[in-house]
């Protein structure tokens, strides 16, 4: 016996109209909540940077001190006084004397920031932060 599947009386569903309302808001609430999401990822970005720079200064300072006539400053000397550069970040100094020095910090080209690097620039001693942007 062959059974037809119809709509039974009393039987409910959901029309067609009610089902491309409920798309067409979902939609809208993707088109706001994605550009969101995307500035949220930048911010982290920046703040990744900006607390890689803060913590090779750290870093350097206490090679500096254990190390008062040292002849260079390298990313093996920071990560020796205790720096990890964090994933997708590159360091990299430029070092004349313990008291000048350069320190970069540049992200990911991928993570779409404006200012893509955070420097320290040490002179005379004071540290000066160049932060990174969105």
């Amino acid at each position: 016996m062959l059974k037809i599947f119809l709509k039974k009386e009393g039987q409910k569903g959901f029309t067609l109209i009610e089902l491309m309302i409920v798309t067409a808001i979902i939609g809208i609430l993707a088109i706001i909540a994605i550009p969101q999401f995307i500035q949220y990822r930048q911010r982290g970005y920046v703040a990744t940077l900006n607390n890689d720079a803060n913590n090779s200064y750290t870093a350097s300072v206490a090679y500096v001190v254990d190390n008062p006539n040292a002849a260079s400053l390298s990313l093996s000397n920071l990560t020796g006084a205790g720096y990890s550069p964090s994933s997708g970040v590159s360091t990299t100094t430029s070092f004349t004397t313990t008291s000048a020095y350069t320190i970069t910090c540049a992200g990911n080209t991928a993570w779409g920031l404006t200012t893509n690097s955070a420097v320290v620039n040490v002179t005379s001693g004071v540290m000066t932060l160049t932060p990174a942007g969105i």
